[in-house]
């Protein structure tokens, strides 16, 4: 969020617990992006920001409750408060369970498998109307073809990526490979190790299609412990997915810290994994 949007999310989400009865003094940042998190101090509840026209707080206060009951693993909502979405200036505020950091951090790829089997498992008990994978890739076709909104994309790279989604999507859509309900990005960021267990947070970027989608967000020795993996998928769901988070990298209004550099990186990885030299 720009400065002067992030200090009235603060405020919003720190009155909003104020007048639940949760004494919010101060207010620890987590994460700033698209969404605010945020750890909410001395009643220690992680608030997520977002302004009210992203729209996507409810869906993902709903799902998380409804994986919850099937005993998914994924973050609570604090159980001190009504579970719903509140609103405050402008912003979206959901409250959830604040968990504190377990030591080591490290995660075996055997565990992470199995909590996103676990995940896989109780989402294919859920019939959720959400978008495809190939809505997200629509849009980064999209933004790849506007050059006012990637102004600094050079046009080798403009190439690259769009050759990329394009080819992609379509490879990946005549595998007709079994499709459900996906977390969306279960990278390790969106994945805490917990005294509870290892347990998915941000539920906002859910999507339908092939598991190997989910996987190719995953660290890659992830996926020798997953069941049934189609290893030629994965390769192209990690190739599609990797063009994806580098053309929003390219975006004018991307905020993710570092973001630029990343984008330049990833062009390398995608070259190097098409086997295209400069």
């Amino acid at each position: 969020m720009q400065t002067s949007e992030r200090s009235r999310a603060v405020a919003a989400a720190m009155s909003i617990a104020s007048s639940l009865g949760l004494t919010a003094d101060d207010a620890i940042i987590l994460q700033d992006s698209n969404k605010l998190t945020l750890r909410l101090l001395p009643c220690d509840v992680l608030a997520r920001v977002a302004p009210v026209a992203h729209q996507v707080a409810q869906f993902e206060l709903e799902l998380a409750q409804r994986l919850a009951e099937t005993g998914c693993p994924v973050a609570a909502l604090d159980p001190r408060v009504e579970p719903r979405v509140y609103e405050h200036d402008g912003f979206e505020v959901t409250l959830w369970t604040y968990y504190e950091p377990v030591t080591p951090p490290e995660v075996s790829p055997a565990d992470y498998a199995h909590a996103l089997e676990r995940l896989h498992a109780g989402m294919r008990k859920l019939d959720v109307p959400t978008q495809h994978i190939t809505d997200r890739v629509d849009q980064a076709q999209q933004l790849v073809a506007d050059r006012d909104r990637t102004p600094a994309l050079a046009d080798a790279d403009r190439e690259l990526l769009a050759d990329t989604l394009r080819t992609l999507k379509r490879a990946i859509g005549e595998r007709g490979a079994a499709e459900q309900l996906l977390h969306g990005e279960p990278h390790p960021g969106n994945l805490l190790p917990t005294k509870d267990g290892l347990l998915f947070i941000d539920l906002e970027t859910c999507c339908r299609g092939p598991v190997e989608f989910d996987l190719a967000h995953a660290p890659e020795e992830v996926s020798e412990h997953y069941p049934g993996v189609n290893q030629d998928l994965l390769r192209e769901c990690r190739i599609l997915m990797l063009a994806m988070i580098t053309t929003w990298r390219w975006d004018r209004d991307d905020q993710l810290p570092d973001g630029r550099r990343l984008g330049t990186e990833w062009l390398s990885q995608i070259r190097a994994a098409l086997n295209i030299h400069d």
